[in-house]
């Protein structure tokens, strides 16, 4: 009984291998031919053909509504990172509002006019230096062609260093702050102690000797120490404020006490300028 099942399927097995191989032979010689296919290979392809898009049609449709949900799921997450760039962005705005605000508030209770916020740096090269007037004076390459103009303020590496005092068309002459000549122009500095309290006063004179910034006659009675930081104060307009200067070397009383002599350590060597910047206003 067992031998007789076996045979049969066997013989079913070979009838269907047979019927698939006449079906793919005739299949292949009527598209070669270009013949109509008989009208059983017509109903087998239409009935194989309905059965193939009643199954792939709804598993397009999933496939599509799960690339729907997932395009959705990208956009609203894309919506969110650019939502928290627009509060990032309008915080920092806010902020930025609140610093000008602060910055023109403590311009008009100083009486300052600008700080360096106001200026760009042109940058420029140390071209002659005159060992006659090496501590007075130094020549760059860049002139009123770069927008460089008299009185505007020259830093180093460190600090502020001078002004420009005279203009050609490639080039400038700078008047150094270590300038002790009778003609040179006094810069308006300030020290800010621990405090965050200010002296104000003007550069008398270059102690070249120990290479140190003097301020004289200064009859305000906050202390101050060594260490304390020195910048220019912006007071007359003409240099920015908050130029860093250098910073207390030593403070002497006056031999009747009436007033005070600061010493400043410059920021910068002035003995070794290479390069410097030149402050030129935004306007």
């Amino acid at each position: 009984m067992k031998k007789l099942l076996t045979s049969r399927r066997l013989v079913v097995l070979v009838v269907i291998v047979i019927v698939t191989v006449g079906l793919i032979t005739f299949s292949s010689r009527a598209r070669n031919s270009q013949e109509t296919p008989a009208l059983p290979f017509r109903i087998a392809s239409d009935v194989s053909t309905w059965i193939s898009e009643l199954v792939t049609s709804p598993v397009k449709a999933v496939g599509n509504s799960y690339n729907a949900v997932t395009q959705m799921f990208d956009v609203y997450e894309e919506n969110e990172r650019l939502n928290k760039k627009v509060d990032e962005l309008a915080a920092v705005q806010v902020q930025l509002q609140a610093e000008q605000n602060e910055n023109k508030a403590l311009k008009d209770q100083l009486k300052v006019d600008k700080t360096l916020t106001d200026y760009r740096l042109v940058n420029a090269a140390v071209i002659s230096r005159s060992p006659s007037n090496w501590q007075s004076q130094l020549i760059i390459n860049r002139g009123s062609n770069a927008g460089l103009k008299k009185n505007m303020s020259v830093m180093g590496a460190g600090g502020m260093i001078g002004r420009i005092s005279e203009v050609n068309t490639t080039s400038a002459k700078v008047e150094l702050l270590s300038d002790n000549s009778q003609t040179a122009d006094r810069f308006a500095i300030r020290v800010t102690n621990d405090s965050e309290q200010t002296v104000d006063g003007i550069v008398s004179k270059f102690d070249q000797t120990k290479n140190q910034i003097v301020m004289s006659k200064v009859t305000s009675d906050i202390k101050v120490k060594k260490g304390d930081p020195v910048t220019t104060s912006g007071l007359g307009g003409v240099t920015p404020a908050g130029l860093y200067v250098g910073k207390v070397a030593e403070v002497k009383d006056s031999d009747n006490g009436l007033t005070r002599t600061i010493s400043i350590t410059p920021g910068v060597d002035y003995n070794n300028i290479p390069v410097v910047s030149v402050a030129i206003p935004d306007v």
